[in-house]
């Protein structure tokens, strides 16, 4: 088994995307059980950990932005290392993953091993 990184995007900000609070319900729950069934699986790599939606960016030596990719209105909602066999595998984990409900998109990235010197 190999360790990925998937990081979880989406349009935090615009209003006519944003779930009421019902939905926004649901979508928790959804996000519970899809934890709880990765988890179950033996799939979660580490153990599940929350993230701010704020954040920097940084684009050269003292130009630092804040927010995570604020001009496309897209912002890094989460992330959750797994472990899968291949990227075939953790695309299909990912493809179960909540935030495509809601317009998102999962970023899939697999761990190397550090070239030694």
């Amino acid at each position: 088994m190999e360790e990925f990184l998937l990081i979880f995007r989406r349009d935090f900000n615009s209003k006519e995307n944003q779930p009421s609070a019902e939905g926004l319900q649901n979508h928790l729950k959804q996000w519970q059980d899809w934890f709880a069934k990765l988890s179950e699986e033996d799939k979660l790599s580490r153990p599940i950990q929350r993230w701010d939606r704020e954040g920097k960016i940084v684009k050269s030596k003292n130009q630092i932005l804040n927010g995570p990719y604020v001009e496309i209105k897209e912002a890094i909602g989460g992330m959750i290392f797994i472990k899968a066999s291949s990227y075939d595998e953790a695309a299909e984990i990912a493809n179960g993953c909540p935030i495509l409900e809601l317009g998102g998109n999962v970023e899939i990235r697999k761990a190397v091993t550090p070239v030694e010197h």
